[in-house]
């Protein structure tokens, strides 16, 4: 029989306390109905007694109807004082949540240092503040903080905390690794003496200072831990928290532990990447299970292989997981990757075809010269498809000029552009905050009479790389430019000594395929196709 996992998601609490992050109360509804239709068991909303828009949350999330237990979050009573004169455990019981989590001392230098009380008032802290939130008829998770530390200085104190947790009625007992020193060898250990002498279930939360939360997790689960505490990407506090998005597809994957379904655990990679775009967060490439290179393969023995077969260099199916494999093209390219990139988009290519060899060579040229296509990839797919005629001219730039005036109010940049779209000469001038913006408007406003779908399109990122430093002002420049219509994202490059030229080629080429992309749609020109000259040659 398959063992079930309680996965307690602590994104929305413990998460926003990663430096960088802070969410509305918006933004954590967003969330929240994310994490839901993932399938976690608990939403750890925040504290309700801390601040306004975590109050905000908890009134707008009594209405979301979540299959997920709304939990608030809160601490044991003040020492010394009793739990209904306690504002911050009334607002907790007021919050409207189905269940609360109470973190409470379990280490004794933090009882006399952090507290500075006695270890008794401690033990009565516990016991009286998870009793009060289970008379007010919610379940109760004791979160015991600096757990692991506690039992390695003082055992038998550590477990009398526990022990107190249970008496009160607590429904978990949770064991946290708070500072993340302990190693999954102590955590399994620990966690199975545990076990063994508190007969209630047991959670885990973890921290990732030694980088070894997702470890400690999965090492505390096969100790007899139940319940699951982390944050998706692992946000959290100095180094972060145990990483749900690896936690998950390891645990059902590779250790026939069951928390959600297939097809829930096949929306992690966008669940991981939503999370992201709203925390304002660029996830780190190589991010396992749902990084974009968690899949993508560039060595040409590697792409040899997995056109063959991909579990040659794939633990893995990334789409159990709602990833895909990805095959980078660069210096280190082989015909194999070439021939990957140009069957993902279509194009018929002979193994033997002279092109892809010229490609190749041409791809490791560009890359000499600074050009990287393993960040670029429309920038990639424009070069094959020109290289193997299946490109689409819909536009060719006669020329453009940029004006940078330095006045009273301010510097104005103007930039003025001169096209050709299917025979027609459009020249267009605009205003923006820089060159860039500048170029970018006019180019917009030139082909939006024909193409009112730009429209949609932006700029969400802009990175510019100096080269060569020892050049200093003159240096060759990378620029990546990054497009979004809001249903898609793709990059694109562009490389010169002179940083406006640089921008423009990436530029011109996140518009050119932003039309490729409309011509392959159903989407229809305001003036016909012939006239724009989107024609295959």
């Amino acid at each position: 029989m398959t063992t079930s996992i309680s996965i307690f998601d602590t994104t929305l609490r413990d998460g926003t306390q990663g430096e960088g992050i802070s969410l509305t109360a918006e933004d954590k509804v967003k969330i929240a109905l994310k994490l839901d239709a993932l399938g976690v068991h608990y939403i750890e909303g925040g504290n309700p007694g801390s601040n306004s828009k975590d109050i905000e949350f908890f009134r707008r999330a009594r209405e979301l109807n979540l299959q997920a237990k709304l939990t608030a979050f809160g601490s044991t009573r003040r020492k010394n004082s009793n739990c209904e004169q306690d504002v911050n455990l009334k607002n907790l019981v007021e919050a409207g949540a189905q269940a609360a989590t109470l973190v409470g001392k379990t280490w004794d230098f933090h009882v006399h240092t952090a507290l500075q009380t006695t270890l008794e008032e401690n033990l009565a802290m516990i016991y009286e503040s998870i009793a009060y939130v289970k008379r007010h008829g919610m379940e109760a998770v004791f979160d015991s903080e600096h757990f692991f530390d506690g039992y390695k200085a003082n055992p038998d104190y550590a477990l009398a905390a526990l022990a107190k947790a249970k008496e009160a009625g607590a429904d978990w007992i949770v064991l946290c690794d708070t500072n993340g020193g302990t190693l999954p060898s102590e955590i399994h250990e620990i966690v199975s003496r545990v076990s063994g002498i508190i007969q209630a279930p047991i959670g885990i939360h973890t921290h990732n200072d030694c980088e070894l939360a997702v470890a400690n997790t999965l090492a505390a689960v096969t100790a007899g831990a139940r319940q699951i505490q982390g944050t998706i990407n692992g946000y959290g506090e100095r180094c972060g928290n145990a990483n749900l998005c690896s936690i998950l597809p390891t645990l059902q994957l590779k250790m026939g532990y069951r928390a959600i379904t297939d097809e829930q655990l096949k929306s992690l990679t966008t669940v991981a990447r939503y999370v992201g775009e709203i925390a304002n967060v660029v996830l780190p490439v190589n991010q396992p299970y749902v990084g974009t290179a968690a899949f993508a393969h560039k060595g040409g023995i590697h792409v040899s292989a997995i056109l063959k077969d991909s579990k040659t260099y794939e633990h893995i199916s990334p789409e159990l997981v709602g990833n895909k494999q990805r095959v980078l093209v660069s210096e280190l390219a082989g015909q194999s990757n070439i021939l990957s990139k140009a069957q993902e988009m279509g194009l018929t290519v002979s193994t033997d075809n002279a092109k892809s060899r010229d490609v190749i060579e041409k791809i490791k040229d560009l890359e000499h010269q600074g050009y990287q296509f393993e960040g670029a990839d429309a920038s990639l797919e424009l070069l094959l498809r020109d290289a193997y005629g299946d490109s689409i001219d819909v536009f060719t730039v006669e020329s453009f000029k940029i004006l940078v005036e330095k006045t009273h109010s301010g510097i104005q940049t103007e930039a003025i552009v001169k096209l050709s779209v299917g025979g027609q000469q459009v020249y267009t001038v605009a205003e923006g905050n820089g060159p860039v913006n500048a170029l970018d408007s006019a180019l917009r406003k030139a082909l939006m009479q024909f193409y009112p779908g730009i429209n949609d399109i932006h700029l969400s990122d802009y990175k510019v790389r100096v080269l060569d430093e020892k050049d200093t002002t003159a240096a060759k420049v990378r620029v990546l430019i990054e497009s979004t219509d809001f249903k898609d994202t793709w990059s694109t490059v562009g490389v010169s000594s002179n940083v406006i030229e640089a921008s423009w080629e990436a530029l011109i080429d996140s518009i050119r395929y932003a039309l490729l992309g409309m011509a392959q749609s159903d989407y229809e020109p305001e003036a016909p196709r012939e006239s724009l000259g989107l024609v295959n040659h």
